[in-house]
């Protein structure tokens, strides 16, 4: 019988297990949608607890199915962060996502021209509140007692693969990956250690900090469900799908479509500083050897569409929006700028708000809810144009994977806008197939990364058709509405 692996997908807005076998092919699945509280304007939390629950029972829902893995892989919504006893695992706090913005006004206050440059230089990211660092000083500050207990080594951070590894491994292992621990802003991503003026600008007690290790390691034992299972990898999300797009040569790209959008380009063993404010990251480590990728983050894609959905309800389900899409020839310029939590790359404004513009006694809901749609594909464009002037080559396709790629009409309306080919992936799921990828490498299901590259597949091609005129009109429209949504009206300059 053929190895099958396990793997747990913890997201922003769900939680999902899947068992693939060696060829790749989903044998079993199970998911759970992961509530959101908002206790403030720009706060944005989970309850641990909520996914830890979930994470088990998923996980033994699919192990019902009665295959027995070789191997779990974890793979994780990136910069989130929790604060945990290291004697009992009790969490402090609700996590804080990565989409909350309370801590915009300490990262402004510490983005002095030095500090900014410092952060660049050794983590390749900026000084926002989008990243671990300002929220953990948040929590040791505002949890009664946390820091004390913190520097008295009581207590134990990590993002969340380091939370469900130690739930996983009952307080065993407090460890990380490269790819994770990247996006803390406390990682040096040139000596690949934990940084020391960092963890100072911040001050971040290092006791608190998890090991790091490579993407494939052994990262313990979980007995949690059975028999006993080796942990042999962990990855962050974007990294993650990354290695499911089979992303492995220099220049490659992949864009995912969940509740935010990421759009990663392939660097080798160069760090490409970014001059038009993306980010250099870590895209995967292995055997100790680092390579790395620009990536551009846009904090709202999908979750534009939850919102039409939940909050203002002009749909009953993001599905119905391609159909609203395709009843009209065009949004007769209306345009939504989705800056519910500010705008990410490139323009780095936490205080910018969303905004739909344009409206007429026209517009309808079909106007806005398409509107929605388009402005994936023109932030995607913002971090395209962004990575060539960067000096990263024009890809010859990009590969598309994530919740919203199933919409024909918006996958057109990327490749439209783009002016590049977008590939459909076979296996949409493709973060948790990466996760599945690195469990297998480092179960020995697989040998290399070039019998990964091997079983990609494209499930379908959409080539651009929309003329170069349309094209510049309708994104110098976008450009105009984004310009008055921002606080910081230099930041539309690149």
């Amino acid at each position: 019988m053929t190895a099958t692996l396990l793997v747990i997908d913890q997201g922003t807005t769900s939680t999902r297990a899947m068992l693939f076998d060696a060829g790749g092919r989903v044998l079993a699945r199970a998911q759970r949608e992961l509530p959101q509280h908002f206790p403030q304007p720009g706060w944005v939390e989970h309850e641990p607890e909520d996914i830890w629950r979930d994470t088990l029972a998923l996980a033994r829902e699919v192990l019902a199915h009665g295959a027995t893995p070789v191997a779990l892989g974890l793979t994780n919504q990136r910069e989130t962060t929790l604060l945990w006893e290291r004697a009992s695992g009790r969490v402090l706090h609700r996590a804080i996502v990565w989409q909350d913005r309370r801590t915009a006004e300490h990262c402004a206050a510490l983005a002095t021209p030095d500090n900014a440059a410092l952060v660049s230089a050794r983590t390749g990211l900026v000084l926002d509140p989008y990243f671990s660092a300002s929220k953990l000083a948040w929590l040791l500050d505002q949890v009664p007692g946390a820091r004390e207990r913190a520097e008295r080594g009581e207590l134990a951070f990590g993002t969340v693969d380091s939370f469900l590894l130690w739930r996983l491994t009952e307080g065993r292992v407090h460890a990380t990956d490269a790819s994770n621990a990247a996006r803390t802003l406390l990682f040096n991503i040139h000596t690949q250690e934990w940084d020391d003026e960092l963890l100072a600008l911040f001050a971040i007690p290092r006791a608190l900090l998890p090991e790091v290790r490579d993407n494939v390691a052994d990262y313990g034992v979980t007995t949690l469900f059975g028999q006993p299972l080796k942990i042999t990898a962990l990855a962050g999300d974007q990294q993650a799908a990354t290695v499911g797009q089979a992303c492995f040569e220099p220049g490659m790209i992949k864009s995912t479509y969940g509740t935010g959008c990421f759009l990663v380009q392939n660097t080798g063993s160069e760090v490409l500083a970014s001059r038009h404010r993306l980010l250099s990251t870590v895209c995967y480590r292995l055997e100790g050897r680092t390579t790395y990728a620009l990536e551009g983050s846009i904090f709202v894609a999908g979750a534009a569409l939850q919102w039409l959905r939940d909050a203002v309800r002009l749909i009953h389900s993001a599905g119905e929006s391609e159909t609203l899409a395709r009843q009209l020839a065009d949004t007769g310029g209306v345009y939504l700028v989705p800056a519910f939590t500010g705008l990410g790359a490139p323009y780095w404004d936490p205080l910018a708000r969303g905004a739909i513009i344009g409206l007429t006694r026209d517009s309808g809901i079909a106007h806005i809810v398409r509107a929605a749609l388009e402005s994936v594909c023109y932030q995607t464009r913002d971090l395209m144009e962004a990575m060539q002037a960067d000096g990263a080559a024009r890809p010859a396709s990009l590969r598309v994977d994530g919740g919203m790629v199933g919409n024909d009409w918006l996958m057109q309306f990327l490749a439209d806008m783009l002016a590049v080919p977008v590939e459909r992936a076979t296996v949409s799921e493709t973060t948790a197939l990466g996760a599945a990828f690195l469990a297998g490498l480092g179960a020995g299901v697989y040998g290399s990364l070039d019998e990964l590259a091997a079983l990609w597949r494209r499930q379908q091609r959409f080539e651009p058709g929309m003329s170069e005129e349309r094209r510049a009109v309708l994104y110098q429209g976008w450009r105009v509405a984004v310009a008055r949504t921002l606080s910081q009206p230099e930041s539309l300059a690149r």
